[in-house]
């Protein structure tokens, strides 16, 4: 990993929707063992999973995973603590967006 470029490369994963009454979620488990770090983005390969109401449904994708400079990896890391402010910051509406 060079300190100014990034790299991406290939995982296959399982993503897991659930959409009960209990639990709404989606999780992707790296099958390969890959692990994320500050900085990196996933990008999940495929169409988009709907799990229809009281289901849950898991899928077998690949996952592009575009790993973070050393320079982006850096500020992420000293910076994350503020942008996680930023999260405790929301709301949950039963309005529907327009």
């Amino acid at each position: 990993m060079g300190f100014l470029t990034r790299t991406r490369e290939r995982a296959p994963c399982t993503v897991t929707v659930s959409h009960r009454f209990e639990e709404l979620s989606a999780h992707v488990r790296f099958d390969n063992g890959a692990v994320v770090h500050p900085g990196d983005s996933v990008e999940v390969q495929g169409a988009e999973i709907m799990a229809p109401y009281g289901e849950c449904v898991e899928e077998h994708r690949t996952a592009i995973i575009t790993r973070a400079s050393g320079l982006e990896r850096m500020w992420t890391r000293a910076t994350g603590d503020l942008e996680f402010m930023e999260l405790c910051e929301f709301s949950f509406s039963g309005e529907a967006l327009s």
